[in-house]
């Protein structure tokens, strides 16, 4: 009798909510579909690929990247708020910017850095240091999980400073750790521009930079390939999207330049690599 009133009078009584259940990391995909990324930026993800990159790249949960040269960002709107939810660490290795003849290049790094600045809670704690030539650590040595290279290998070598990035890159990861790059890729058995004045670089010419500074190839992959590119532009790779250069740097825009052909084969082919730190 007791356990039949008991009975009926929990049937008379509004059953108590479950706990709704936390809410888990974030994962690659949520920072990707992040609401904080501009419309312009996400309608890039169908050639660069974002997911599946850093997937190749074994980007994981509470990682420390050292992401290179991150220009306004594009990248760091993902890695930044995936890290700060996983209690990752970032530590963006911007453009050194010690010479007062390149304002354009200051004014790149002082707007990434108000970005940051606007939204603390989801960028999280982002450590900025330099890289250029005359920089020094790009983080603590050994302390990274993943460095990241991400279509600047061609301006390093313009520059000529990619042996001190492989280098750098190296010095800062674990045994173990990954680098992760993404290149302008030229076709193959070609005599490669030391200075790469096209924006396109053999795949050969940057194994051989990473091996030179000690990493082992792991794994090549064609997730951002683009087969439809000629490598023959008039204004070398940045004659396609997203930039679309229709006359010679430093001169003005010409507006009787046909964009149609360049658009149609998108942007550029790219090699994607894995390199490892050995252990």
């Amino acid at each position: 009798m007791i356990a039949s009133s008991l009975a009926l009078a929990a049937c008379g009584k509004k059953a108590d909510k479950a706990p709704a259940p936390k809410a888990g990391p974030m994962t690659i995909a949520q920072a990707v579909a992040g609401e904080w990324r501009t419309a312009a930026d996400k309608a890039r993800d169908p050639w660069r690929h974002p997911v599946e990159t850093l997937e190749f790249f074994r980007l994981a949960p509470g990682q420390t990247v050292v992401e290179f040269w991150p220009g306004a960002g594009w990248y760091t709107d993902i890695l930044a708020p995936f890290l700060a939810a996983t209690d990752g660490k970032l530590f963006a290795a911007d453009l050194q910017t010690n010479d007062p003849g390149e304002p354009a290049s200051a004014e790149i790094v002082a707007a990434y850095r108000r970005k940051l600045r606007a939204r603390p809670k989801l960028y999280g704690d982002v450590v900025i240091t330099a890289f250029g030539p005359t920089s020094g650590a790009v983080a603590p040595a050994g302390s990274a999980d993943l460095a990241l290279f991400l279509r600047n290998v061609h301006n390093w070598m313009a520059a000529g400073i990619a042996e001190k990035a492989f280098h750098d890159a190296f010095v800062a990861l674990k045994p173990g750790g990954v680098l992760g790059v993404e290149e302008h890729r030229a076709n193959p058995g070609g005599v490669q521009d030391v200075l790469a004045a096209d924006g396109y670089v053999q795949q050969a010419y940057v194994a051989q930079l990473a091996q030179e500074a000690g990493f082992i190839l792991d794994k090549a992959s064609e997730i951002n390939a683009n087969p439809k590119d000629t490598k023959d532009h008039p204004f070398g790779v940045w004659t396609l999207p997203p930039v679309r250069r229709s006359s010679p740097r430093g001169q003005p825009d010409d507006p009787t330049f046909d964009h149609a052909k360049y658009d149609a084969i998108g942007e550029s082919d790219r090699m994607t690599l894995r390199f490892v730190k050995p252990t």
